[in-house]
């Protein structure tokens, strides 16, 4: 249920994540999840928690001088099946990366069950930051990933 994702920065050009997928097919490495989002995004919600924060992690200027940035890359975020390989690997090849731990769930695939899952957040009073997952039409399980505000309560609700 609790995983550590990796997320790091790519290069957005051509060929880039194909040289991450081979590296880590190479290792013997499989994806089980990924997520990619151009990596603005994440500089705008910096942006937008140095403004309701007191504490100033940067100054105004920075943060646009890194929104300009940061279209040039992209933010990646992923599950691997063998995590201390993946990060010993991304670590000899020199990529920027973190990690941090998630619940990932694998739920049954019909309509309302995401639905019901988010209620539950809510219910509990558990903001979800980010979620991502996929299934196949005719799949019996998914494979949802929420990165919860507060982890080990979400863990303790779906764990029942």
């Amino acid at each position: 249920m609790v995983r550590t994702e990796i997320s790091l920065f790519l290069k957005n050009v051509p060929g880039e994540l194909g040289k991450l997928a081979k590296a880590l097919a190479d290792e013997g490495i499989n994806i089980d999840a990924l997520t990619i989002q151009d990596a603005s995004e994440y500089v705008k919600g910096l942006f937008k928690a140095r403004g309701r924060s007191i504490r100033r992690i940067a100054s105004g200027a920075s943060y646009n001088s890194m929104q300009k940035d940061s279209v040039e890359y992209a933010l990646i975020r992923l599950l691997v099946d063998k995590t201390d390989a993946a990060v010993d690997l991304l670590s000899r090849q020199e990529y920027l990366f973190d990690m941090m731990p998630v619940v990932a769930l694998e739920i049954e695939n019909r309509p309302g069950v995401l639905a019901e899952m988010a209620a539950t957040f809510g219910k509990e009073g558990i903001n979800i930051h980010y979620v991502y997952g996929s299934a196949l039409p005719d799949a019996g399980k998914v494979l949802f990933v929420f990165c919860p505000e507060d982890i080990d309560l979400a863990v303790k609700i779906f764990k029942q």
